[in-house]
């Protein structure tokens, strides 16, 4: 099948985690024999702040590429150009994904051409917007799209619901395990967070089951390591005093290096996932366990059954059990690992890339 996928961006994941799934999605999809081209807009917020980050952002560029020689990533302008390249570039197409991060001038351009050229068009939303923005995405013309991907139930609900599209799938993310993998390190780091701070989505989370547990943890000689950006500079100020390092960027193909020479690796998820749209784990959840580190997470309800609660990961449900559960982890080795290899497990049945890009097919051959 010749598949065109279209997305903020593939080449950055500077706040941007929908690139991670998205490229282990596009070299599934490739290794399986269809003809994949991957599109993005020149000059994206996301690149563009990526290439800010001096030599850091351009290893990332150069790893990416390095990682992925398949994807044929391909550059367009918005503007008086931009109906010649789709011309151009849709010509013979058979499946059209458009994710939730392009701007609608984009879409309806793309959508403008379906009857004529005659491809399938999904909608692939991996965000909470839905939920908490639903203006923003009902600027798009969904009525117009042979279906969408949603990647949780909740949200799939929403759509089906109360947005009137007819068919929605769940179509949850997934771990690339071609990139996270388990690797034997030395263990440098107690505990680690990569994530993003993020416009108070999350502010008072991360101060109960980050800061304060980092703070305990401190006393006792441990170290904590959080990566991520949009970090104000209160927030570094507050890591500093607690006692965490704060390394700011890490490209996600590093993750799995930082993940692997860590003993635990926290989850926070953003108040939307905790509470309206429990049951839509973040990739960051696939990720770590496709490494086979540990996991706790602050409070998040597996409402759909993705997982095995209480054996692939831990959860708590507040600040002093965060600090509890870290202490007594950190204590025991064979806790961790059994953990770890509960999770691992999970990941490898159930959340790789290839099964979702095998369910796309299955979608792909029910709309037909």
């Amino acid at each position: 099948m010749r598949v065109r996928l279209f997305a903020h961006s593939w080449v950055s994941d500077w706040n941007h985690g929908n690139a991670h799934f998205l490229r282990g999605l596009a070299r599934e999809l490739a290794r399986m024999g269809h003809e994949v081209r991957c599109y993005e807009e020149i000059d994206g917020w996301s690149l563009q702040n990526l290439m800010e980050e001096g030599e850091a952002g351009i290893n990332a560029v150069n790893d990416f590429r390095a990682m992925y020689p398949e994807l044929d990533v391909r550059f367009y302008r918005r503007g008086g150009g931009l109906a010649t390249f789709l011309d151009e570039e849709l010509e013979g197409a058979e499946l059209v994904l458009i994710h939730e991060w392009n701007e609608p001038e984009v879409v309806n351009e793309i959508l403008a051409r379906k009857k004529r050229m005659g491809f399938l068009a999904l909608f692939h939303d991996t965000h909470h917007r839905a939920y908490s923005n639903a203006r923003e995405i009902l600027r798009l013309p969904l009525h117009l799209f042979d279906g969408v991907l949603a990647f949780g139930e909740a949200i799939r609900k929403i759509y089906k619901d109360g947005f009137g599209v007819e068919r929605v799938w769940t179509f949850h993310e997934a771990a690339d395990v071609s990139v996270f993998r388990p690797m034997e390190r030395k263990k440098l780091n107690d505990v680690v967070w990569i994530g993003n701070w993020g416009d108070e989505e999350r502010t008072r989370e991360l101060m109960e089951f980050l800061v304060a547990p980092a703070v305990d943890m401190f006393g006792a000689g441990r170290r904590v390591l959080v990566h991520g950006v949009r970090y104000p500079s209160e927030a570094r100020e507050t890591l500093r005093c607690s006692g965490i390092e704060y390394r700011g960027y890490v490209a996600n193909l590093e993750a799995p290096e930082i993940y692997a020479q860590s003993r635990v690796a926290l989850h926070v998820p953003r108040r939307q996932y905790a509470n309206g749209l429990s049951g839509v784990p973040t990739i960051r959840v696939f990720e770590v366990l496709a490494c086979g580190v540990p996991l706790v997470c602050a409070p998040w309800v597996d409402t759909e059954g993705l997982f095995r609660a209480g054996e692939d990961y831990v959860v708590v449900r507040d600040g002093a059990e965060m600090s509890a559960q870290l202490r007594t982890l950190l204590a025991d080795e064979r806790a961790r690992r059994e953990i770890a290899e509960s999770g691992l497990e999970t990941i490898r049945q159930h959340h790789t890339c290839r099964h979702r890009a095998e369910q796309l097919m299955e979608i792909c051959g029910d709309i037909r």
